[in-house]
């Protein structure tokens, strides 16, 4: 049986799976916001993600875009940096979702800039006001932010990732510019704690071979995720530092606890 961590934040389809018996017969697919960052963003939740799933594989991964309007005077990050700083407090960002409200926060701090974050009840409308004049930029999932560009409505300056994504080649990452800039949404498989190795071992090198198939990557691709492969050790790590860094970035936003 396979639950999926949608409704209260992911919590209650995890319940489910941390309840189960450890088989490999009931697991979790779950995105970074059950796995790591609901530990930051929520005041409190009933478990503890690092103690009571058994990680099994890495699934996949997605990013936010810096964008802006599309005739906006910045036409790459550099100059939308220098744009800014000419302009302390009199810069505005959108944001729809937390990712997008810690990356706004992220961009202050590592770019230096004097930016304020506006939120609005989700990405469409947080998007809207950019297109508008309203406010000067935003950060919008990958999904969202290609349909723009396509439409000629939005510029996009550069993701969150780490590394620029094979999705949209062209595009920067904000890393090329501010080396530690690393936000990211992650898709993984979880099972209850205590989980035989063998089983571990087997359900990963499973999901290994089917991430690697052109016809995966390729629906993967058309939702806008980018597979990733790592062993149970290697997500467990990964994990732990995402718990980490979700922490650290929440508190440096100055986000309070649901």
């Amino acid at each position: 049986m396979l639950k999926t961590n949608l409704g209260a934040g992911g919590s209650i389809a995890a319940m489910e799976v941390i309840r189960s018996a450890p088989d490999g017969y009931t697991l979790l697919f779950s995105s970074n916001s059950a796995a790591a960052s609901n530990v930051a963003l929520l005041k409190s939740i009933p478990y503890d993600p690092l103690k009571d799933f058994s990680p099994i594989a890495a699934v996949g991964e997605n990013m936010l875009v810096l964008m802006v309007k599309a005739d906006h005077p910045a036409k790459n990050i550099q100059e939308f940096i220098q744009y800014a700083t000419q302009r302390p407090g009199k810069v505005n960002a959108s944001y729809g979702s937390s990712s997008s409200q810690v990356s706004i926060a992220v961009l202050n701090k590592l770019g230096k800039v004097d930016s304020l974050g506006v939120a609005y009840k989700g990405i469409p409308l947080a998007m809207n006001d950019v297109m508008a004049g309203v406010v000067d930029y935003t950060f919008v999932d990958l999904g969202n932010s290609m349909a723009q560009a396509k439409g000629g409505k939005l510029r996009p300056l550069g993701i969150t990732a780490l590394k620029r994504s094979p999705l949209v080649p062209d595009w920067p990452s904000l890393a090329e510019s501010m080396p530690v800039f690393d936000i990211t949404a992650w898709f993984a498989l979880l099972g209850p704690a205590g989980m035989p190795k063998d089983v571990v071992d087997k359900l990963n090198a499973t999901m290994g071979q089917a991430l690697k198939t052109k016809e995966s990557q390729d629906k993967l691709s058309n939702i806008c995720i980018q597979a990733m492969v790592m062993t149970p050790d290697q997500l467990k790590t990964f994990m732990g530092s995402e718990v980490n860094k979700w922490t650290r970035l929440v508190k440096e936003a100055n986000i309070q606890p649901e």
